[in-house]
């Protein structure tokens, strides 16, 4: 009877061995996830204080130049214009209708006042360039990650067209269905969706973290999303930060015809005197070399206060930096807030 016992102690132990080796790097024992292996880690003790941060925050200068809007009735001529055209057209911050063939996808929604709860959270210091009931037919929704600049639960509730397929990494699939989406897709990374004939979407691996409370840190996933269209390969990144892992991505995806990275959001000295999951203009450039980019375009800056470099520094670093990273300057692209272009267009900037 003990040998009996023994041996089924033994057998569940080594199957539970074997199945948490068989478990990727990024998962966890506690269901919770991490970075790719071999990312920057932010140090567990940093001074922040979020007095401070606000104290820091109220130095800045809110002046947001005439260039970087477009005015409304462009943004509504110029939709017009291109609607039988693949196109892309920034919303603000990480928001983009993407419109490839017969599918019109748009990432990270956000069309609130503020990324927070309730009424907190930084405020918009610009408008998204389109109301939410503005927006042309979507019918694919891409979501990287669950941060309130990101995952604006208003906006999911309120979204006009829940018959789009999303596509969410994992566990945060339930802020959908329980708003009645009718085609809500989980992935891991590296898993891979075709959408249409011409069409397959790829979650690959990005340098972050997820948090929405107290109590949830990294206990769903985060990640950048590779669209392939056609004889075309756009990747559109998660907020991260620097990290081998594009190397990596870069042999095995590349070459990719256009990048689009977050460019904003990186400097929180003094209270921490690096930035490990945001990356600097001249990261993102870093980035976009390593995936072996013909194009990166600047996202995720111009519309909320996340950390405490001047509000236009972002574009101008990006801009003045592109050489240094073997891109001509007109392959360092930004758009206005509301700017519209096609995807030929964009492609061929020379």
């Amino acid at each position: 009877m003990k040998l009996r016992i023994f041996i089924i102690i033994f057998l569940i132990y080594n199957s539970f061995t074997f199945a948490m080796e068989k478990k990727p790097y990024h998962h966890l024992p506690d269901g919770t996830f991490r970075n790719p292996e071999g990312s920057p880690e932010r140090p567990k003790s940093g001074d922040f204080s979020y007095f401070k941060f606000i104290k820091e925050k109220k130095k800045l200068d809110m002046t947001v130049p005439s260039w970087v809007v477009e005015e409304k009735e462009k943004v509504f001529s110029n939709l017009e214009k291109y609607k039988n055209n693949d196109y892309i057209a920034w919303i603000g911050h990480a928001t983009f209708l993407i419109k490839l063939g017969d599918n019109v996808i748009i990432t990270d929604p956000v069309f609130s006042k503020n990324a927070g709860p309730l009424f907190f959270g930084p405020k918009r210091y610009t408008n998204p360039a389109l109301k939410l009931n503005e927006i042309p037919k979507t019918n694919l929704f891409l979501l990287t990650h669950n941060h309130y600049d990101h995952q604006d639960m208003s906006t999911i509730r309120r979204f006009p067209f829940k018959d789009s397929k999303v596509l969410v990494p994992l566990k945060l699939g339930k802020y959908f269905t329980r708003y009645r989406y009718k085609d809500v897709n989980e992935m891991d990374w590296y898993d891979e969706i075709i959408v249409s004939k011409d069409l397959k979407v790829t979650l690959l691996p990005a340098v972050h973290w997820s948090k929405r409370s107290l109590t949830d840190t990294n206990k769903t996933l985060w990640g950048n999303f590779l669209i392939e269209y056609k004889n075309k390969k756009i990747f559109f990144a998660c907020d991260t930060g620097y990290g081998n892992i594009y190397k990596v991505l870069g042999e095995k995806y590349g070459p990719i015809d256009l990048t689009m990275i977050n460019i904003g959001a990186y400097d929180f000295r003094p209270m921490f005197e690096h930035t490990y999951y945001h990356t600097t203009p001249e990261d993102a450039l870093q980035i976009a070399k390593d995936l072996n980019s013909k194009k990166v375009l600047g996202t995720h800056w111009g519309t909320f206060v996340l950390s405490l470099e001047p509000i236009m520094e972002p574009p101008v670093r990006f801009k003045d930096n592109a050489e240094n990273y073997g891109f001509k300057k007109e392959d360092a692209i930004l758009f206005k807030i509301g700017e519209t272009n096609s995807l030929i267009n964009i492609l061929s900037y020379n």
